[in-house]
């Protein structure tokens, strides 16, 4: 990629800022929504599940065939035809007449949001090659997930009262057709220096693992345990299977070497921990104030803004702090507020109170706001630049995985506590059990972001990336000669 000036650079940055945009804000649209369509479809809450989780799912099998793709064939290439993908299916989504259709649908738009995120990514790391400069890039890319959770329901809550929930997919069309002209306009094409041949069977064994055990996870409260434990076993095998496929093959979809570096390993953790909490946090919280608490969507949308604004305004913060003395501190502070936030509503039912659902809301937004530029910065800069695409493909599949294991366990933790007779009453017991759970994943958070940011782990990142460069330098002269 040539380079390019500071204006150019920003607007750059501003472009693929409006492809998350509108990735996150479907997400926390929809949760503000759910009610809506459980009444209009007569859905159960396994049914609510899987119009989050069958999105998140097909992106996490498909981001990191995204990425190498990008970095083979041209990241501007599928970066516009994930916009064309996703805006098409957020058409459909407004169209659908049942849930089936809808969760479908979810699918396709799914696809086209595989080609947006890890690939904007990509051509931000290959954009800003200075690490402070990246890192402020970061942060500015992860405040815009505090955008879209702030506007998200209250955007989402004003069109379910007004229009219907149809018109939240709306939205997402004049934004991803202005980022399709512009990116056509400004963005530079860039690729890999080395193209990397497409891996059908380890992507196969992805997509496997993550649907069967989703699949199992969601319906073990309403099927029995022979309907559920075939796709559990399935999902382990795929899982060895995976193991032991991709350290043979010369260009893995998986590069499992990226994972003997600490920082890394600890940043694909954090990330499932961090996102898992965010996915039950939203799904709990979004069922609690419009199904207990009796509040409108839009009314919701509000009482979650104490969540959202923290988010907002402590991304770039963290982008700064990850830029200035790294990513420990942030680490610490995601994990110990999103801990403490988990223990509020674990140990004194913090949403039963309007002050203590503040707090709890408030602490939750504090440390997701801090926890995604570490992430971030992690996975991507201790990579030779020539991976950016497949170790950024990664690190958002963990996210989207996380998400989708968060609102999987924790709304069969909510289903097997809940009866159909007496919801309002048994919400808060029963979604006890998920709150220790989001307890769990943010002193993850604390415990691994403590112990992959220091010295020794830095050290085990310097010599993973020395071996990938020497390995790769090798395969060229191999290839060459």
């Amino acid at each position: 990629m040539p380079e390019l000036s500071h204006g150019r650079r920003m607007l750059v940055l501003a472009i693929c800022c409006m492809s998350l945009l509108i990735v996150s804000l479907d997400n926390t649209v929809l949760n503000v929504a759910l009610p809506a369509l459980q009444r209009d479809f007569e859905a159960s809450t396994s049914g609510l599940q899987w119009t989050i989780d069958a999105y998140t799912l097909v992106l996490a099998s498909l981001l990191m065939l995204a990425g190498s793709t990008a970095d083979r064939i041209g990241r501007r290439r599928v970066f516009m035809a994930g916009l064309v993908v996703f805006t098409l299916g957020s058409v459909l989504c407004s169209l659908a007449p049942d849930l089936t259709s809808l969760v479908v649908f979810r699918m396709i738009q799914a696809v086209g949001g595989s080609m947006l995120n890890p690939v904007a990514m990509s051509i931000i790391t290959n954009t800003f090659t200075d690490p402070r400069e990246r890192a402020r890039a970061i942060g500015a890319w992860g405040a815009v997930v505090g955008i879209s959770m702030a506007a998200g329901p209250l955007v989402g809550g004003l069109l379910v009262e007004s229009v219907g929930w149809r018109s939240i997919f709306w939205i997402n069309l004049p934004v991803g057709l202005a980022a399709l002209l512009l990116t056509w306009r400004f963005v530079p094409e860039s690729r890999a220096p080395k193209a990397r041949r497409p891996d059908p069977v380890g992507q196969f064994l992805v997509i496997v693992l993550f649907g069967s055990l989703t699949y199992a996870i969601i319906e073990a409260p309403h099927a029995s345990l022979t309907a559920t434990a075939p796709f559990a076993a399935v999902a382990l095998l795929a899982l060895l299977a995976l193991l032991r496929y991709e350290p043979r093959r010369r260009e893995p979809l998986i590069d499992l070497r990226f994972f003997r570096s600490a920082p890394f390993s600890g940043a694909t953790v954090i990330a499932v921990s961090a996102f898992a909490s965010l996915g039950g946090f939203l799904f709990l919280s979004t069922l609690y104030l419009q199904n207990v608490r009796g509040l409108s969507a839009l009314d919701a949308g509000l009482w979650m803004l104490p969540m959202a604004v923290p988010t907002f305004l402590c991304a770039p913060l963290s982008g700064r702090l990850v830029g200035s003395r790294g990513p420990r501190l942030p680490l610490l502070v995601a994990g110990g507020a999103m801990t403490v936030s988990g223990l509020l509503f674990a140990l004194f039912e913090a949403e039963t109170s309007d002050v203590t659902l503040f707090l709890g809301y408030v602490l939750f937004g504090v440390g997701f706001g801090f926890v995604n530029a570490p992430i971030t910065n992690t996975a991507v800069s201790g990579m030779p630049t020539a991976q950016a695409g497949v170790a950024s493909a990664v690190a958002s599949t963990s996210r989207q995985l996380g998400q989708a294991l968060g609102v999987a366990v924790i709304g069969a933790v909510l289903a097997a506590g809940v009866g159909s007779s007496s919801y309002a009453e048994e919400f808060v017991t029963a979604a006890r059990p998920g709150w220790w759970i989001l307890a769990g994943c943010g002193l993850a958070v604390l415990v691994v972001g403590a112990a992959s940011s220091g010295r020794w782990a830095r050290g085990t990142a310097e010599r993973t990336a020395e071996r990938l460069e020497s390995t790769e330098i090798r395969q060229n002269t191999e290839l060459n000669a």
